[in-house]
C-alpha cells in the first residue's frame, strides 16, 4: 500500500526530534516505508492483510506488533483507519480459527503445512499459541483507548472475544481438550510430543499453550509470559465488553477468567533461583517442573512491562531481568559484535534484535536504551534492515533478509528515545 499521509507527517514530527541522526532517521524512515508499502496489503472488504515479512502469511502475534508503533499517529484519520482495518482482519482470522497462529490472505490452502485434515483453507499454520489470542485483543483495545473509535467493536469482535474465552477455558485443563499437534519429519521442537499432546500438566489456573511465540514447542505446557500477557488482554476484553457494548455477562467472563490466570501465576510462575531469587519462571507445568530461561519472542519475561503486566521497578521483574540478561540464561549470549538473548529457533550464539530493543524499552535509564539502539544500529551488516537474528561475532551471518517485526519494533525503541512511544506509559 502508498505510505498514508498521516504516516509522512507523524515520520517528520520524528525525525524533527533527531536533528544529529542521519544514520537512524534513515533506518527508522526505511522500516516504516518498507512495512507499508511491502507488508500491508488492503483488502476489497475494507480490511488490510499483514505479511510478516519475506514470509507471505499474516501472524495475529507479528501483525500487531508490526503495526503497534503506528499508535503514536492514530490522531491521523488514515492511520486510525489502517489500524482499524488490521484489527478487523485479525477479529475475522479468530473467528475462522481461533487455535491457528498464522492466516492466508484469501481461502486458497497455501499454508505453509497442511497439519490437519480438515484445516481451513484460509490457514498458514495452526500452532496453537495463547499469545496469539492476547495480541488480537491488546490491540483491539489500543485502538480503543487511543483513538475511542469503536468501529472495530462489532459483533465480530464479540464472537471472537467469546471464542477466545472459550478456548482459553477449556485449555486450563488441557487434558480435556481435544487440540494436539503432531508434524512428522521434523525437529523436536517443531511438533508435540506424547502424540501431539504435549507433555503432561495439571490444572493450575493458567491456560496451556501448545507453541511458544517462537513457533516452538513448549517444553512445559503453561507459558507464564503469554499467561501474563493474556490476563491484560482479557481485562482490556471486560473493559470493552461492559463499557462499549453493555455485554455484561461477557465482561464478567473475562474479569474472573484474568484473576484465574494471575492467580495461577502467583502460585506456580514465581521460583526461588539460588543467585536471583524470586524470579518468573518462563514455563511450568503445575507438577513441580519449570524452565529457568528466556526467549527473545515477545512475550517474553524480559517484555513484561512492554506487555502491561508490571511496572519497570517491579523487584520481581528486576531480578527476573537480571536474571535473563546473564549467563544463567541459556539463551543469553556475549560477542564481539554485540551481547543479548537468542531463541532455540535460530542457531546457538544468535542474538535477536528484537530482544536488544525490548531491553531498551523496558530499562530505567536512558543509557542502556541509547546502548540498545547504537547496537541495532551497528548490527544491519549495511542492509538497511533489523535482521530475525545475527551471529554475536559476525552481524554479516544472519537469519530471514526481511523480518518486519523487528524493524518496526527498533521503531518503537526510537519513538522511546525522542518521549514518543505508545508503548511506554
Amino acid at each position: 500500500m502508498d505510505v498514508p499521509p498521516g504516516v509522512t507527517a507523524w515520520l517528520n514530527e520524528v525525525t524533527d526530534r533527531l536533528p544529529d541522526s542521519p544514520n537512524r532517521v534513515a533506518l527508522l524512515t526505511a522500516a516504516v516505508h518498507r512495512t507499508l508499502r511491502d507488508a500491508v496489503e488492503l483488502l476489497p472488504d475494507g480490511t488490510a492483510f499483514v505479511r510478516t515479512g519475506d514470509i507471505p502469511a499474516m501472524w495475529l502475534r507479528d501483525s500487531a506488533a508490526q503495526l503497534r508503533p503506528l499508535f503514536a499517529a492514530a490522531h491521523h484519520a488514515d492511520v486510525q483507519a489502517l489500524l482499524t482495518a488490521v484489527s478487523r482482519r485479525q477479529l475475522e482470522y479468530v473467528v475462522r480459527d481461533p487455535y491457528a497462529n498464522a492466516f492466508n490472505s484469501a481461502p486458497n490452502g497455501l499454508g505453509y503445512h497442511r497439519d490437519f485434515a480438515d484445516q481451513s483453507p484460509w490457514v498458514w499454520e495452526r500452532k496453537y499459541e495463547l499469545d496469539s489470542l492476547a495480541w488480537t485483543f491488546d490491540f483491539a483495545t489500543r485502538l480503543f483507548r487511543h483513538t475511542r473509535s469503536t468501529e472495530h467493536l462489532n459483533e465480530t469482535w464479540r464472537a471472537a472475544a467469546t471464542l477466545a474465552i472459550d478456548v482459553i477455558e477449556c485449555e486450563q485443563e488441557h487434558e480435556l481438550s481435544d487440540y494436539a499437534f503432531q508434524r512428522p519429519d521434523v525437529v523436536a521442537h517443531d511438533t508435540l510430543p506424547h502424540n501431539g499432546r504435549g507433555t503432561p500438566t495439571v490444572r493450575t489456573g493458567m491456560s496451556w499453550s501448545g507453541f511458544r511465540p517462537s513457533d516452538d514447542a513448549c517444553a512445559y505446557g503453561y507459558h507464564i509470559p503469554s499467561n501474563c500477557f493474556t490476563a491484560v488482554a482479557l481485562d482490556g476484553i471486560a473493559e470493552i465488553a461492559g463499557a462499549v457494548l453493555g455485554d455484561q455477562s461477557l465482561s464478567h467472563r473475562a474479569s474472573q477468567l484474568s484473576g484465574e490466570l494471575r492467580a495461577g501465576i502467583a502460585a506456580h510462575g514465581i521460583v526461588q533461583h539460588s543467585t536471583h531469587g524470586a524470579v518468573y519462571a518462563y514455563e511450568t507445568d503445575g507438577l513441580g517442573r519449570a524452565m529457568l530461561m528466556d526467549d527473545a519472542n515477545i512475550p517474553s519475561l524480559l517484555s513484561l512491562p512492554y506487555l502491561g503486566w508490571c511496572s519497570v521497578e517491579d523487584p520481581t521483574y528486576l531480578a527476573t531481568r537480571t536474571f535473563v540478561l546473564s549467563d544463567a540464561n541459556p539463551w543469553f549470549f556475549s560477542g564481539s559484535a554485540a551481547t543479548g538473548v537468542g531463541s532455540q529457533h535460530t542457531p546457538r550464539d544468535s542474538i535477536w534484535p528484537l530482544a536488544i530493543a525490548m531491553q531498551g524499552l523496558t530499562t530505567t535509564t536512558s543509557v542502556e536504551r541509547d546502548a540498545a539502539l547504537n547496537m541495532l544500529e551497528a548490527t544491519t551488516a549495511g542492509t538497511q534492515h533489523i535482521h530475525e537474528s545475527f551471529d554475536v561475532n559476525d552481524p554479516a551471518q544472519f537469519t530471514r533478509p526481511w523480518f518486519s517485526w523487528a524493524d518496526m519494533t527498533y521503531v518503537d525503541l526510537v519513538l522511546a528515545s525522542v518521549g514518543m512511544s505508545p508503548s511506554i506509559k
